[in-house]
Formats: structure tokens, C-alpha cells, sequence
């Protein structure tokens, strides 16, 4: 399939491409009807790119039944509404079966998780996301790419072999490391997607970012959509004033190696109503004292 079957992928990726929380029930279970109106209040926000199972959606502590039941819930509510990236993972057999299920479902696009294994060489890394492309050579794929020590060149190798590894979800904290790996790489080839979210989406966008990750988004699609298009214009003062206004609330996620991510999230959400804060070990709920400084942060957005 030749990269110009891709051009509407392509487009998707050049957004704010959304994670959607995972809500669970009182027992602990995903909840779905739950999860259908989180993604409706994000489809109705203006939001046209979404990547279930992704980290914001607890991939790791969803089961492999839950996952498959996620991307499905997310197919049918959203419809043609907006792209859908489905986050798969973990060894090389389960992601291809997720990508393939991905697209039977009729998704557009995977992402692939970083790999988790203690072991990660830069030849197999392309081997492993090699696996994965061949398999689904009619979907787009998009590497999630935490490791710094990874070379552009190896993802240039990776896209050589697989003409459907069409954008980067780059993760590595350092704006000077992603300028070069992006040139390295190609800049023009591949759509970059700023992997850090809103706190990181201006330093990357002016080394060449496009689209940009968002957990912030499950709770104000508003404040997500206001900075793209500051950044889409290059209103840098417009974006880093929108960057000021969500600081606390991404540092209380960054704190402690990112322990709370989902945790204030969803806390956010609960503050407002929309579903219940419940997450799974490894992560844990906000104590009591720290929720009233989310709850006035998220009531302090134009939701």
C-alpha cells in the first residue's frame, strides 16, 4: 500500500490525539456504558483522534478479554466520527493478534506500545515493531518511543521494511534529543506526534511535532483543542498561555515518575461527575487532602 493510502491517517495523527480513561464499575469491572459517554463528551468536544488501550487507559492492568472489549466499545460509539489508533503491546503474538482485531474492528490505525522487556536491543526493537507492521500492512502504525537511546536511523530501517509505519509517538523527555532523533529519522517522512502531551507539545512542535498525546482532554477538550491551534498558527504566547494554565494540573501527574498519571485524571473526571476514580494497582487513588486541589482545578476549566 503506498504512503498516499495513508494521507487521512496521516492527517489524524496531526492533532490532539486523545487517550481516553477506562472507567470501572463498583465491582471493579469496565464499566461500558460509562466508557460510551466519555467517549461521546469527547467526539461532542471536538475531538477526532483516539487511542484506546492506551497508558491513560491503564493498558497494562486491562486483561486481554478487557482490552479486545475496549477496542470494541470504541469502534462502535465513534463510528466515522473520528480516527481510532488502538494501543496493542506486550509479546510480539499478542500484538499482532490486537492489531489484526484492530482491524477487523475497522480501526484505522495501532500504536505500539513501548516494549516492557528488561532487554531491549536497537536491531530488535525494529524486529519487534517489524513483526507487528507486516501483519496488518493495511493499517497505520504508529511506535510509542520512550527509549532515548534508540537511533533515528533504526526507525528510518523500520519504515524501509514497512511503508505503513507512517508517524511517532516520541516520549523521551528532552526536546533537543527529539529534534535530532526526528532528522535523523526523517522529518518529512513521518508524522511526529509529541508523546509527552500539552506540557512538552510547544518545545516539540517548533523542532517539527505536528500532533500531540492528551490525557487533560477526558476532562477539558477545550483547553487540549485551544492549544493546537495557537501551535497550528505558531502563536507560541497564545500556546504557552494555555501551557500555564494546565502546569499544576500535569505536574500533579508528572510527580513521583508519573505515579498519579491516570490517578488525577480520573480524579478530575470524578470531581465533575462523569465516572468513578477508581484505578488498579499499580497505581493507586489520590488521598483525601489532594483531591480538592483537583476538584478546583478541573471547576476552573471552561468545561
Amino acid at each position: 500500500m503506498s504512503s498516499v493510502a495513508f494521507e487521512t491517517q496521516r492527517t489524524a495523527l496531526a492533532d490532539v490525539v486523545a487517550i481516553p480513561v477506562t472507567p470501572f464499575a463498583e465491582d471493579g469491572t469496565v464499566d461500558p456504558d460509562v466508557y460510551r459517554a466519555l467517549l461521546r463528551r469527547l467526539l461532542d468536544g471536538g475531538v477526532r483522534t483516539l487511542t484506546p488501550n492506551g497508558n491513560t487507559g491503564e493498558f497494562y492492568a486491562l486483561t486481554p478479554e478487557e482490552r479486545r472489549l475496549v477496542a470494541e466499545l470504541t469502534v462502535e460509539e465513534v463510528g466515522d466520527r473520528a480516527a481510532i489508533l488502538v494501543g496493542v503491546g506486550h509479546d510480539v503474538p499478542t500484538a499482532v493478534a490486537s492489531a489484526r482485531h484492530a482491524r477487523d474492528l475497522g480501526a484505522q490505525m495501532v500504536m505500539v506500545h513501548q516494549p516492557v522487556h528488561p532487554y531491549v536491543s536497537a536491531a530488535g526493537w525494529v524486529d519487534y515493531h517489524r513483526a507487528i507492521a507486516e501483519a496488518v500492512p493495511e493499517l497505520g502504525v504508529v511506535p510509542y518511543i520512550r527509549n532515548a537511546q534508540l537511533p533515528g536511523a533504526r526507525l528510518a530501517e523500520l519504515a524501509d521494511r514497512c511503508p505503513n509505519v507512517i508517524g511517532v509517538k516520541y516520549a523521551v523527555p528532552d526536546a533537543a534529543r527529539f529534534a535530532a532523533f526526528a532528522r535523523d529519522a526523517g522529518l518529512d517522512r513521518f508524522v511526529w506526534v509529541a508523546g509527552l502531551a500539552e506540557p512538552y507539545a510547544p518545545s516539540y512542535f517548533s523542532a517539527g511535532a505536528t500532533g500531540f498525546t492528551s490525557g487533560l482532554v477526558n476532562v477539558a477538550p477545550a483547553v487540549s483543542l485551544d492549544m493546537i491551534e495557537a501551535l497550528r498558527s505558531g502563536d507560541y504566547p497564545a500556546a504557552m498561555k494555555v501551557w500555564e494554565q494546565i502546569r499544576r494540573f500535569e505536574e500533579l501527574r508528572a510527580a513521583n515518575g508519573s505515579a498519579n498519571n491516570v490517578t488525577v485524571v480520573k480524579e478530575a473526571l470524578a470531581s465533575l461527575d462523569l465516572c468513578r476514580r477508581d484505578v488498579r494497582p499499580p497505581s493507586k487513588p489520590l488521598a483525601e487532602e489532594e483531591r480538592a486541589e483537583v476538584a478546583a482545578i478541573a471547576s476552573g476549566w471552561s468545561i
